[in-house]
């Protein structure tokens, strides 16, 4: 018979529990100020649901109502510098951030009405979830996005797990300031089952980040309970894969998760986090408005009212009554100010309309400012040396492309010591597996950081450590299509940080893509990113060709204050052009494209691996196609005054792209192309792309699925022949 190991992992699992004697040596003074905060939430959150019940709030009201011993509790034992995010449920997390904030230490809930910084801030909420200009976020966040830098809270999250990466991110940034800080990432049981919050656990425990991931389990995800998402309904027993200590609490007991948070935070500020607490509560309404649960049948009348019975504003202040911290008038007085406080903040919002009330038009935002924030205005540029190959003033020669790739790297973090390269193998195999970051760990020991396998999670983690505005990190990802892998954090969190957190949030994350075509790699490894992220607002695309210009516009996506997706392009690494000598501290500006090539018949726009192809099959055939590099992709920066005069001299324009029609750009551009230029064009904007399928592992399909030198000669002939013109050399 074999024989049996009983096996113990590795950190604690407990459950803490608070006696009478812990609510016997509570201090007062807090334990009131923590009623305080509980009657405030519920008066603000039934609030919210009259509101929404009046049409008054666009879009979602997802109510805490139930669940405000748990984020009350936690607050009670954290430091103002301290940062929190949330999920799409997080105005009970935000207000309580939010409140202790702005509460002076001579504030007595018991002695009068809320200071102006307090009232200030319900009014500011209140605004926020309504859409209102006056809210935190200028009414682009709503009920779901709420962020309030100066009190801590870094932006609450409606994708269900996608802030916890972020809050990672943030924990690894307050580890390298040294101060102190903690994170705290509260997110719900349907969360834990997300990959995102996986690969947050084992980076946050690999790198020991001072995080407490905080589950509020209120027992369903929508209408799905635990134990039908999950055969291991302890959530917190997720900690032990990961070597994180937890604790499980009594959620509707705002004591006993102060008493535990205090102690995840005694672990985290002793620098051997992470920790993780669950704390069990209860939602007493729907996912969302002032229905209860019973009413759309998943849960019963009798379960809501057992859990109704450990309401936690009553079940504190009966409490504090029992040991003679309050009286029952003291209570009342605390519900009643509570009341009045968010009457007043809702009625410096609202105005009578015959006998219903509405919001105070001066008060919406104007749609002027629609787009505010999209990318930021560029001002950091001011005052930096601009510099073509052309023009440059230092020793031009040539050089691999590849060499300047880690050799620009290497000087910007040479000068600007809040760089960082995070990626996958970046740290071994002599500079990853191309060679990007070539002698920079050995010079940069602790900012080359090598990751596991887990896309989503370390560029989330670099999305939270830009977002924080302390340093700069710059994401490697080994091919392009891993983009993908990491979808929700790239396009949908970080593209839209600025904008949806009131557009003054700057973002400076650069995420290096390398494109594999014509590689062999096959169909999921060697597609090129850029027309997927020219569909979000927010990234800006640079996309080098020659050695020059990848240093110049590498400089300028490591000083631009929004992301830079850097697109890289293998076929070029191996291959040398100029480049300067010594000299890598020149910019190329981001919506700057180029001519690099003269002509009259026709324009040629393109860009990457596909420019000098452009040129060579030109010569070759002996016509005069002005081919114009674009160099930066984004709609913003498209460079539509180089491409406007080229336009305007040629009458005709073909685009050329390498990689599939699915991912093409192509497209977009010749829309804009015959709204602008209409009037100067001879025939329709023609196209020069690969095939539809996905390139594949055949040498022949992988080479017939992108575009090539004979279908550049096609897209010459076929747009020469219908413009009406005999093909000349651009030289004449």
């Amino acid at each position: 018979m074999p024989r049996t190991i009983k096996l113990k992992t590795s950190v604690p699992w407990e459950e803490i529990r608070v006696t009478d004697a812990d609510w016997l040596k509570a201090d007062v003074t807090t334990m009131v100020r923590m009623l305080h905060n509980l009657n405030l939430i519920r008066a603000f959150e039934e609030t919210v649901l009259e509101l929404a019940g009046e049409s008054l709030v666009h879009g979602p009201a997802h109510s805490s109502i139930g669940q405000e011993g748990a984020a009350v509790g936690a607050m009670a034992a954290v430091r103002t510098g301290d940062q929190i995010n949330g999920t799409h449920r997080a105005h009970h997390q935000f207000l309580a951030k939010a409140l202790n904030h702005a509460t002076p230490d001579t504030f007595d809930p018991l002695a009068g009405t809320l200071g102006e910084g307090m009232q200030a801030v319900v009014q500011r909420t209140l605004a926020e979830i309504m859409g209102l200009e006056q809210g935190y976020c200028g009414g682009r966040g709503g009920s779901m996005h709420l962020r309030s830098r100066e009190s801590g809270v870094i932006g609450t999250n409606a994708i269900v797990g996608g802030g916890v990466p972020i809050a990672t991110g943030v924990a690894w940034s307050r580890k390298r300031l040294g101060r102190g800080d903690v994170v705290i990432s509260f997110f719900g049981d349907g969360a834990i089952h997300q990959g995102a919050v996986a690969e947050s656990f084992n980076l946050a425990s690999l790198y020991e980040l001072p995080i407490l991931y905080f589950i509020e389990n209120n027992q369903y995800a929508v209408s799905t309970t635990v134990a039908e998402a999950t055969r291991e309904t302890r959530l917190a027993a997720r900690g032990q894969a990961y070597g994180i200590p937890a604790f499980t609490t009594d959620g509707m007991d705002p004591l006993a998760v102060k008493i535990t948070t205090e102690k995840a935070l005694s672990i985290l500020r002793a620098g051997k986090g992470p920790v993780i607490v669950e704390a069990d509560c209860y939602r007493f309404f729907h996912q969302n408005g002032p229905l209860p649960g019973s009413a759309f049948g998943y849960r019963s009348k009798d379960e809501e009212q057992k859990w109704r019975e450990r309401d936690p504003p009553d079940y504190m202040a009966s409490r504090m009554i029992e040991v003679g911290h309050l009286n029952k008038s003291q209570t009342e007085k605390l519900r009643s100010e509570a009341r009045a406080a968010v009457e007043r903040a809702a009625n410096n919002l609202l105005e009578p309309d015959g006998n219903r009330r509405r919001i105070k038009p001066e008060l919406w935002p104007s749609r002027s400012a629609v787009d505010h924030g999209v990318r930021g205005d560029m001002s950091e540029f001011d005052g930096v040396r601009y510099e073509e190959k052309e023009d440059h003033s230092g020793d031009v020669v040539e050089r691999k492309f590849i060499d300047l790739v880690s050799s620009v790297m290497g000087r910007r973090m040479e000068v600007d010591e809040r760089i960082f390269v995070i990626g996958e193998d970046i740290h071994k195999l002599r500079g990853g597996t191309n060679g990007a970051t070539k002698g920079l760990i050995e010079r940069f020991p602790d900012r080359i950081i090598g990751t596991p396998i887990t896309e989503g999670g370390f560029a989330g983690l670099a999305g939270g450590v830009a977002a924080d505005g302390h340093f700069r990190p710059v994401v490697e990802f080994m091919y392009a299509d891993f983009v993908y892998v990491a979808a929700d954090q790239v396009l949908n969190q970080i593209a839209k940080m600025r904008h949806m957190f009131g557009g003054d949030l700057p973002v400076p994350l650069v995420l290096r893509a390398k494109v594999a075509a014509k590689s062999g790699y096959g169909s999921q490894h060697s597609m090129d990113p850029s027309g997927l992220f020219t569909l979000f607002p927010g990234w800006r695309i640079v996309a080098p060709s020659t050695p020059y210009d990848y240093v110049g516009l590498m400089n300028s996506a490591l000083l631009c204050e929004d992301p830079v997706l850097v697109v890289e392009h293998i076929d070029l690494y191996q291959s040398t052009g100029p480049a300067p000598l010594e000299d890598l501290d020149y910019f190329i500006p981001l919506g700057k494209a180029k001519v690099v090539r003269y002509g009259t018949d026709f324009t040629v726009l393109t860009s990457l691996a596909m420019v000098w192809p452009c040129v060579e099959m030109a010569e070759q055939a002996s016509v005069g196609a002005e081919v114009i590099d674009l160099r930066t992709l984004d709609r913003a920066s498209l460079d539509w005054e180089t491409i406007g005069a080229s336009v305007r001299k040629t009458n005709n324009v073909l685009i050329v792209e390498q990689g599939t029609q699915g991912t093409s750009f192509g497209g977009a551009i010749a829309d804009e192309l015959h709204r602008r230029f209409f009037d100067y064009l001879d025939q329709p904007v023609k196209r020069v792309v690969g095939g539809e399928a996905a390139p594949t592992i055949s040498k022949v399909l992988d080479l017939a699925a992108n575009a090539s030198d004979d279908d550049i000669l096609a897209g010459y002939e076929d747009i020469l022949s219908d413009s009406g013109r005999m093909s000349r050399d651009a030289a004449e």
